[in-house]
């Protein structure tokens, strides 16, 4: 009971947090030692120890800042006290008590002689890791305990203030939470106190309790603002490199948890051919530069970190990296430049032992280039500097895509080169905005630098307020936009909402492990790349009686711009040949235009755009389509012929009208009907509708009967009309004097015929045929009045006999016909005559080819019989003679 009344007290004196001893960044010890000792014995040398006394009064101890506390060991009826004080190198002042104090903490007498002898003493360190949820102190026992039964077990009582006042009240003793350290073999121990992160800022107040050789210590209060003990990670990421200015450039990554600034202590040496040097510098970046960096030098380095305003604890140190320069160094390695850029390479050449003159060395490239001196420049003795003026793109080499940059001594040439990469990047950005004006698309090709492996490229953009400056830079502000590869090898970004009139200023970034590379910039107003929706309601026909091709369409909604438009229409097909039209006033919504053919289905396809001309053309709109219909009254009506079948017995003449249907160009465009007109002298005229049928019969019983057949469609009948007239009187009139017909090949036959003069007014003729003694079919045609030879185009049987007639027409009917049984065999002359349009062209075209063959066939003989014929100068037989000169040879 007694005993824990005397805890109580204790505890209750220690946690005053005004006497507490604020840990440092740095290590600190405890020091517990006996009260009845020599103190030089105990204390390391330097440590003041100030003795006070102590008569058991709690305010005895507030008032001198309590900063030890006592423990006592018993054994039997003695006790030992032990008095324990914080101390460390920054701060030697150890406040001691000698004085007992009655009631405090016992012991057992557990081989108390060993620390009554020696006292103990412990290397503290705290921080907070970085974090920032887990509190650390280390403890460890600087006393070597000799007895192997001996544990050594660590308790920490802590407390976390939540407010900090001027005079707080002290916690009570429920008030402190107790973990256990985790300790080791090497009486090493760890103790973890969890920390909430809304409370870093608070005091963590706390003390040690430790059980050792059977005895129990006390440390003294001490107190931590968490905060301000942080320990960060050691830095990430370690590298040497040399610098594109031949600087050694040291860098790291800082720990990513840390909430504040941090500074960093580097550690670095250099073991060169001409000295040894250790230097350790403290900076605030993530990196250091060291100069004069030498060939065959090697470079170690380490780098550790703390807080760089306030308290701090230094992290540990990282890992050791070494780093050694070849015997040639450039600088920069590798270049990644733009076409039409200067650049220029440093070097330092060592050979064997020895830095090379800067004035001996030279430049090539790929090793089959020598680079002119010319672009040679000496920085300083060892450093040499060559230059490439306005480059071009590199051409890849196998799976090489740079060019190797050489620094020789003299002839001599390492093996180690630098890299240099020129790239095209001008890359096109086109944009056009929808139709709706909601959004623009842009589009990109990278075939410009698919040859650069590991590059990457992105499309950032900057967008000012109104419109694009004269001359488009690329802003320091810019933000990147997503864009994505499609099927046709583009790349696509989509800027959705836009603002119509603001310059959208973009460019692509390369993006590489060398550097990065911009394009050249582009700005881009929406309002300027609108591509219109297509014009709707799209309309064509063929407009009846006036016989055009008239187009009717609708403006779309969107731009409100005036607009432009083109019509593109063609004969329906598979493959239409359009033809093309534009319109340029924006007010018209129609236009008429001539086409050939009035029966045929066109298509008709309407697009737009802005009448200034800026945007692009819409897209098609869908395709409409003319329907066949009637136009107009058909042009002329069909060409006839006749039958005549004669009834002797009865004295009476059928005749049998025949004809062509009408085609599409001259009907316009259908015919619903045939109509034959009628006139004769007794009966007048009537007309006799014969429907789709192509041929009538009627008796011609008068002296004269004229037929006109009309074609009717749905405008009405045709206005140009043929007319035949049967006349007895006119049939017995015979003007073809002569008619023969003379074979060409079984597809052409040659008519010619010869007229005596007449008085009746000649239209035309009538040519018949048909196969001798056949019931065939006879064949005619029309043949103007003006001609007198004629070519037949049929199919002729070369064994067949035919049977040719010719009728003179008149305007007072049909006369006598000319007729002909067989083709023309005994008029030689008309039979030359013919021959000749088929012999003589063949025999013009033989003499050509002859003519040819005796061309080539006469050189090709000189070469054959002068090639044996020897050269006088290699003869020696015929060395001397002259072979101009005749010499007659009997």
């Amino acid at each position: 009971m007694e005993k824990k009344c005397h805890l109580k007290e204790f505890i209750y004196v220690i946690t005053a947090f005004n006497l507490a001893y604020p840990i440092t960044p740095w290590k600190f010890k405890l020091s517990c030692m006996p009260s009845n000792t020599t103190y030089d014995f105990f204390f390391p040398p330097g440590i003041s120890k100030n003795t006070s006394n102590l008569n058991g009064r709690y305010e005895a101890v507030v008032e001198t800042k309590l900063n030890s506390s006592g423990t006592y060991l018993s054994n039997l009826s003695s006790r030992t006290t032990f008095h324990c004080c914080f101390w460390s190198e920054e701060d030697k002042n150890c406040s001691v008590y000698t004085d007992d104090i009655e009631g405090k903490a016992f012991v057992t007498t557990v081989n108390s002689l060993v620390f009554q002898q020696s006292g103990e003493n412990w290397n503290i360190q705290c921080w907070m890791k970085e974090d920032l949820k887990l509190f650390i102190c280390n403890i460890e026992s600087l006393f070597k305990n000799p007895f192997k039964n001996y544990d050594l077990k660590v308790h920490l009582l802590y407390v976390l203030l939540d407010v900090l006042e001027e005079s707080p009240l002290l916690p009570q003793k429920d008030s402190f939470q107790v973990v256990q350290c985790n300790c080791s073999v090497h009486e090493c121990c760890e103790c973890h106190v969890p920390v909430p992160t809304a409370k870093l800022n608070n005091s963590l107040l706390m003390y040690l309790k430790i059980t050792s050789g059977g005895a129990v210590f006390h440390s003294p209060p001490m107190s931590a603002q968490p905060i301000n003990v942080v320990k960060p990670d050691p830095p990430l990421g370690l590298r040497m490199e040399i610098t594109d200015t031949g600087s050694l450039k040291i860098s790291w990554s800082s720990p990513t948890l840390v909430p504040f600034q941090l500074q960093y202590q580097v550690q670095y040496s250099e073991n060169s051919t001409k000295y040894i040097r250790k230097t350790d510098e403290i900076v605030s970046a993530t990196s250091l530069l060291v100069d004069s960096v030498l060939p065959g030098s090697s470079y170690g380095a380490q780098v550790r970190c703390k807080r760089l305003d306030g308290l701090g604890i230094w992290s540990d140190w990282s890992a050791l990296l070494t780093f050694t320069t070849q015997d040639v160094i450039y600088f920069p390695p590798k270049i990644l430049t733009a076409v039409g850029s200067n650049i220029s390479f440093h070097c330092i050449y060592k050979n064997e032992k020895k830095i090379v003159s800067s004035k001996k060395i030279v430049w090539w490239l790929n090793l089959a280039e020598k680079i002119p001196q010319s672009q040679y420049d000496v920085v300083d003795d060892h450093i040499s500097k060559v230059t490439f003026p306005n480059l071009n793109a590199t051409k890849p080499r196998g799976k090489f895509t740079y060019d190797a940059v050489y620094c020789c001594n003299e002839q001599e040439c390492h093996h180690r080169y630098a890299e240099l990469y020129v790239i095209d990047v001008n890359i096109n950005i086109s944009c056009e905005t929808d139709g709706y004006l909601t959004k623009m698309t842009c589009r990109w090709s990278p075939n410009a630098i698919q040859s650069l492996a590991g590059s990457n490229l992105q499309l950032r953009y900057h967008r000012s307020s109104l419109y694009c400056s004269d001359v488009p830079s690329i802003h320091p502000v810019s933000e990147p936009k997503d864009c994505h590869l499609q099927r046709d090898g583009f790349y696509e970004c989509i800027f959705q909402p836009i603002f119509l009139l603001s310059g959208y200023t973009m460019w692509i970034r390369i993006n590489h492990t060398l550097g990065s590379l911009d394009s050249p910039p582009a700005c881009v107003i929406p309002d300027s790349v609108v591509k219109p929706l297509p014009p709707s309601s799209v309309k064509a026909e063929i407009t009846v009686k006036i016989g055009l091709l008239k187009i009717s369409w609708e403006k779309p909604v969107f731009p409100e711009n005036n607009l432009q438009f083109q019509i593109r229409y063609g004969l329906s097909g598979k493959q239409v040949q359009w033809k093309m039209f534009e319109v340029y006033d924006a007010k018209l919504k129609s236009a008429s235009l001539p086409v050939p053919d009035l029966c045929a289905v066109y298509t008709v396809q309407v697009r737009c755009k802005r009448l200034d001309g800026l945007g692009y053309w819409s897209n098609w709109s869908t395709p409409a389509h003319t329907v066949v219909m009637d136009v107009k009254v058909p042009i002329r009506g069909p060409e006839f012929w006749r039958l005549i079948s004669e009834d002797t017995t009865k004295k009476e003449r059928n005749v049998t009208l025949l004809w062509k249907p009408l085609m599409k160009n001259d009907s316009l465009c259908s015919v619903r009907r045939y109509v034959v007109k009628h006139h004769t002298s007794h009966n007048g005229t009537w007309l006799e509708d014969v429907g789709n049928h192509t041929k009538l019969t009627f008796l011609w019983t008068e002296q004269a009967h004229s037929v006109m057949v009309l074609a009717i469609n749905s405008i009405g009948a045709s206005s140009a009309n043929f007319n035949l007239t049967f006349s007895r009187a006119i049939s017995k009139v015979n003007i073809v004097q002569s008619l023969s017909a003379y074979p060409l090949n079984s597809s052409c036959v040659i008519l010619s015929w010869m007229l005596s003069p007449s008085n009746y007014n000649l239209m035309y003729f009538i040519l018949e045929w048909k196969i001798l003694n056949e019931d065939s079919e006879i064949k005619w045609l029309r043949i103007p009045s003006s001609v007198k030879k004629y070519y037949v185009h049929d199919h002729f049987i070369p064994i067949e006999k035919y049977q040719f007639s010719l009728y003179p027409i008149f305007t007072e009917g049909v006369g006598k016909p000319k007729i002909i049984n067989s083709f023309a065999q005994d008029d030689e002359k008309h039979q030359h005559d013919a021959d000749l349009y088929v012999i003589v062209p063949i025999i013009i075209s033989s003499s050509i080819l002859l003519l040819g063959i005796l061309s080539v066939s006469h050189q090709r003989m000189k070469k054959l019989f002068w090639e044996d014929v020897p050269n006088p100068k290699n003869c020696s037989w015929a060395q001397g003679l002259n072979f101009q000169k005749r010499t007659d040879i009997l």
